[in-house]
């Protein structure tokens, strides 16, 4: 039963910090103050969920991998305390997660993206990010003169 709590509290510390950067996070952010709070002061805990998020910003910002595994494990602990404290929290958990989780069907990290490339061999641009604007793609000549594409944006 301790590596199921220790399972479950460590997926949903990873769910909590990739909420943290998320649109849903202010959703999210009241619905984990009263988890967190359980018979507590609910406005303390939004208060450290708020500070974690901006450090969590900041952390990212920076490039600072390890303050966000900091921030992971902090909030991975906490969880696990708050299963082993309560019977009922790991039941609570699960329903939260299943709730405010990204809903991708892979349960991944909300900005996940995996790309194939399949068919043979491919003659034209691939793109992999995020979002994209203003991207052209126009046929050039490469110094053996064959046509090929670049892309612009």
């Amino acid at each position: 039963m301790e590596a199921e709590l220790a399972a479950l509290a460590a997926s949903g510390a990873t769910t909590l910090v990739g909420l943290m950067v998320s649109e849903t996070w202010e959703q999210a952010r009241h619905r984990l103050s009263r988890f967190f709070a359980r018979d507590g002061d609910e406005n303390a805990v939004a208060a450290e969920l708020r500070s974690s998020r901006s450090d969590l910003v900041a952390a990212r910002d920076g490039a600072d991998a390890e303050a966000v595994a900091d921030i992971e494990a902090a909030w991975r602990a906490r969880l696990r305390r708050a299963l082993l404290s309560d019977p009922e929290a790991a039941r609570e958990l699960r329903e939260l997660l299943a709730e405010i989780a990204p809903s991708d069907g892979a349960g991944e990290a909300p900005g996940a993206v995996h790309n194939t490339v399949s068919g043979g061999v491919q003659h034209g641009p691939v793109l992999q990010g995020g979002r994209f604007s203003g991207v052209s793609f126009h046929e050039v000549a490469s110094s053996d003169g064959e046509l090929g594409q670049s892309a612009s944006g």
